[in-house]
């Protein structure tokens, strides 16, 4: 059991910029593809995480300090401290039967695989810490390990769903064939589709409105950098910066717009001739049964609407944690709901308008889900000793990923009457989100 936990944790320590390109080197030698393509491939997605994580430090470090303005000048004090994705997956490691969760999703995946109830393999493996944090928070709930396990594999299972029924709206997002997103987040897929659907009855919000619509509609404003120039100059006029400050976010905010789509180029790069490579394989090997890869939401990261959304929900946080009462949680290191705004993309199809106003519908969800398990985050922070907190101090996450499946989750856990319906009518959500992919899939095959 040790020696298991030891090769588990080093290949997992590697990271994802290193060990999900050196995966697909591996599946590409597989397939048959040749030894320099499938390296060169393995290299550039590496460099195409290691890119959009650069990227995204940047626009954090840029947008933080704003956001600390915004909530200085606008009163607000709360007590639990946001500790980002980066403390909960501490946490989550911390637990001393973390190491467990990768076999158990490999072995999940592998059955349905094997019994063709998905058509997805998931090599976004490094982020299986987060079925980790859901059974830990589970654990810190119930005090029951074989719950939490029931629940992780639950998530596996629907994670698997979710990329079967998203990989076509994926694809027309992307341009990338036969690639999926199995990051969780997008389990909110399944709360946001019956808001979208009720949208989408009001005719003005049946409309175009991606960016290269708006760049019809509205010309060099839809444009990247200046969108981002734009938002990042409102953002340091609202944290009271001054002339040159503001000038120096909006700018910051323009680069970071600019470049996120030319680091996700990479991403198509190194995919296409994997996803070629894997297509002729199963062809070849297995007619009439497709095979999708599951990776990580930064293959989504060249859709401008995604990045466009996520810098408008900042003040839209930062106000809704001013407003809400009974919220505790002041939103910081984890400001930019990435969780929110790539679940929010594909039920959409990229509808920038539509994608805000579900942010703004939902974004009071985040904060209160995050307040709930303020607790037992703190809790648990305590007895791992991951995590070191003055004393009184709390923690949790502000833009806790998938909040309403682990909220839901939970509550069923302590088989409380409201738990159990929650749970059902979730279930009802989950078919509904399904049969909806399955024909707008159908369609967009139609159109070719």
């Amino acid at each position: 059991m040790g020696s298991l936990q030891s090769v588990v944790e080093f290949i997992l320590n590697l990271g994802a910029a290193v060990f999900v390109p050196a995966l697909m080197i591996i599946i590409g030698l597989i397939v048959r593809m040749k030894v320099k393509d499938a390296v060169s491939a393995g290299i550039i997605l590496g460099v195409a995480f290691l890119g959009m994580n650069i990227v995204i430090g940047f626009m954090i470090e840029a947008l933080t300090p704003a956001a600390q303005g915004l909530a200085e000048r606008t009163g607000i004090e709360l007590t639990i401290l946001d500790g980002g994705w980066t403390s909960m997956a501490t946490l989550a490691w911390a637990w001393p039967l973390a190491f467990l969760m990768f076999p158990l999703q490999l072995g999940i995946n592998a059955i349905m695989l094997a019994f063709n109830a998905t058509k997805t393999l998931n090599v976004d493996l490094w982020n299986v810490w987060g079925k980790i944090l859901t059974a830990v928070l589970i654990v810190g709930v119930t005090h029951n390990v074989y719950l939490a396990f029931a629940v992780a594999a639950v998530q596996v299972v629907t994670e698997l769903i979710l990329c079967d029924a998203n990989q076509r709206q994926i694809q027309e997002l992307n341009g990338i064939p036969g690639v999926t997103v199995s990051h969780s987040m997008m389990i909110f897929c399944v709360v946001l589709m019956p808001i979208d659907w009720l949208l989408k009855k009001i005719p003005a919000l049946r409309k175009n409105m991606d960016a290269n619509a708006l760049k019809d509609k509205i010309g060099i404003f839809a444009e990247n950098h200046v969108m981002g120039f734009i938002v990042g100059a409102l953002l340091g006029i609202a944290a009271g910066y001054d002339i040159a400050k503001t000038l120096m976010l909006a700018m910051q905010a323009a680069a970071a717009l600019t470049l996120f789509p030319m680091v996700a180029k990479l991403f198509m790069q190194a995919l296409s001739p994997l996803s070629d490579g894997i297509s002729d394989y199963m062809k070849r090997r297995f007619k009439d049964r497709e095979l999708f890869i599951g990776l990580d939401w930064p293959i989504l990261a060249g859709c401008s609407e995604v990045w466009v959304a996520i810098v408008i929900m900042v003040p839209v946080t930062l106000i809704f944690a001013l407003i809400l009462p009974g919220n505790g949680v002041l939103p910081f290191a984890g400001i930019l709901n990435i969780s929110l705004c790539a679940p929010a993309l594909v039920v959409t199809g990229g509808n920038l308008l539509r994608m805000i106003i579900l942010g703004v519908v939902t974004t009071p969800v985040f904060l209160y889900v995050a307040t709930f398990f303020a607790g037992t985050i703190t809790d648990l922070a305590n007895s791992t000793k991951a995590i070191s907190l003055q004393p009184g101090q709390e923690i949790t996450w502000s833009t806790l990923e998938y909040p309403v499946f682990r909220y839901i989750m939970a509550e069923a856990s302590k088989f409380s009457i409201i738990g159990l319906l929650m749970l059902a009518g979730w279930l009802v959500l989950l078919v509904f989100y399904v049969k909806v992919m399955r024909k707008r899939t159908a369609e967009l095959e139609q159109l070719g």
